[in-house]
This record gives structure tokens, sequence and C-alpha cells, in this order.
């Protein structure tokens, strides 16, 4: 749906809710959900709109989930009174949105316990931040409000350390890069992003760790956290992630992108204790570079 604004100065949730059968609060939770452009870009429910402003409505966002506990076997690496650090496995989404209420780490989280911070609202309990459906690995819930708040300004501030393995197709040249190109919303393809000089700042540090025939291992430590900065940013270059259905020309399986989330350091916001987690890679992660060392 595309509207073009007959009105200066007002509110945009307040002037989309006027013009469309959306209710204010689904405008809000559609605009957290980067649902809603204005003229390409993402704007917050505050932006005074100005006449001539064309606003993109994605179709097909659930205006009534129900989200319900399922029961789901949940990888805990740790829990306390305050916080859980969560293996999560590629190909499970992190919280509900279009298409998918039932069967995601939210409804599984909901089943396990009754206690998550509600900061993120009714769709996302406990959810500080998040990976990609098909990025697995370490990830942090939150169980009360106070400590949802201290995370989300760590993790606003860069205090917590997370470093990604990822491999790529290609041969990467270098031993080590960084990669400074601003990122913003894809105005061909709304399910992607893309490099763009008018884009949000985003950097990523590289490094490699083996170097295949027609691949190469790396890591990977995130300077800012746009929405998949890692595969926009790997594309971009021109060695994209291995089996990224979205940002690779080559075709995938149903595994997805081989990136994992497989460090994380931080201190607990509550107890001051310096925690640090490591993860596993995937099986099937794993039995392909078990197959590269086979044929290298």
């Amino acid at each position: 749906m595309k509207l073009v604004v007959e009105r200066e100065n007002e509110r945009l949730d307040k002037y989309i809710a006027s013009v469309t059968d959306y209710s204010r609060e689904l405008v809000t939770k559609m605009l957290k959900d980067d649902y809603i452009l204005v003229n390409g870009k993402l704007e917050k429910g505050s932006y005074k709109v100005k006449n001539g402003d064309i606003i993109s409505i994605k179709e097909g966002y659930v205006q009534e989930m129900d989200v319900v506990p399922k029961k789901m076997d949940l990888d805990i690496v740790f829990e306390d009174d305050y916080l859980m650090v969560i293996n999560k496995p590629s190909g499970l989404t992190v919280h509900p949105g279009s298409g998918n209420s039932d069967n995601t780490l939210v409804n599984g989280l909901m089943y396990y316990t009754n206690n998550l911070s509600s900061v993120g609202g009714d769709f996302r309990p406990g959810i500080v931040h998040r990976l990609d459906k098909d990025t697995s690995g370490l990830m942090i819930v939150a169980k009360d409000n106070k400590c949802h708040t201290l995370l989300a300004d760590d993790f606003k501030n860069k205090r917590i350390h997370r470093e990604y393995v990822a491999l790529l197709d290609g041969v990467f040249p270098q031993n080590s890069a960084t990669i400074d190109a601003p990122i913003e919303r894809s105005k061909e393809n709304f399910e992607k992003m893309t490099v763009a000089a008018g884009g949000k700042k985003a950097i990523t540090h590289l490094s490699v760790i083996k170097k295949y025939k027609d691949y190469t291992l790396v890591r990977l430590v995130l300077e800012t956290g746009r929405t998949h900065q890692i595969r926009v940013h790997l594309s971009y270059i021109g060695y994209p992630v291995h089996n990224d259905p979205v940002y690779s020309k080559k075709p995938s399986d149903d595994f997805g992108q081989f990136l994992h989330s497989g460090y994380l350091k931080f201190v607990h916001p509550i107890t001051g204790e310096t925690l640090e987690f490591r993860a596993d890679l995937p099986k099937q992660f794993a039995y392909f570079l078990e197959s590269l060392e086979k044929s290298n």
C-alpha cells in the first residue's frame, strides 16, 4: 500500500491511523517491525509528515496475533534470576511476525518461564537483540525490565562483545579487513537491506581463520548493529556468506547462511560479573568444513 501525504506537521503514526483501517497501536508495532517506510526510509512514529511524502506500507502484517507458549528444546547456556543466554539453532525465528506467530524462540521462552521482561512489548518478551532466522548462536534474553533496559544500553554503547564465524564463497585475498559502508532498506525489495550513500553508518571487522580452495572461513566483529549487516557487507564486497538465500546469487538449501554467533562477552548488568560464552558450530556447518578439510 502506498499513501501520498496531503497534510503538514502531523505525527506519522497518527496520520497513518487516520487514513487507514489500522489502529495507532498497530501502526506503532508495524513501524517497530520495519513494515513502514517514508520516502524509502525508516522513520519513527514521531516523524512529522510533510505534504508530498510517500508512505509505503508492506502488506501481510499479522494484525491480531495470539502468541502462545510452545514446548521447545531450548539450548540454555546460562541462566540466573535476571537473564538467560540461549544458543539459537539455525532455522528458528526469534519473535512472531507476519506469517509466523506460533513457532518462534519467543513461543519457546514463554513455555519455559513466566519471567520475561515486557520492555519489548507483547510480541517480544525478553528479547533485547535478535539474530536472523537462519543465523545460529548466542543470544541474551532478559528476565526482568531493569536488566533489559541496562542490557539495551550496553548494546547501544558497544559494551557487549560479540564475534561471529562465517564461511564465505570465494577466497578472500587479505588476512583482515574493515568494511565501512552505510546500510539502508532497499527501495526495490522491502525484504532486503543494501549499501547506500544515504544509509546508516555500518562497520564490520573481518579476520581470516582459514582459506580453502573456493571458500574462506572468517571471524567477524560488528562495530554497529544494522539489520542483516554482516550478510549485506560481505555480499557488497563480493564474498557473500555461503548458502545465503537472500544476498548470494548462488543456489541455497533450507539450512540458510553459514553464519554463527559463536562468542559473547559482557558484564552482567546486575551482579557486575564478567560473563564469557562460546558456542560450537551447528552440525551442518561443522560437517561442511570437515568435507572442505578432506578435499583441501
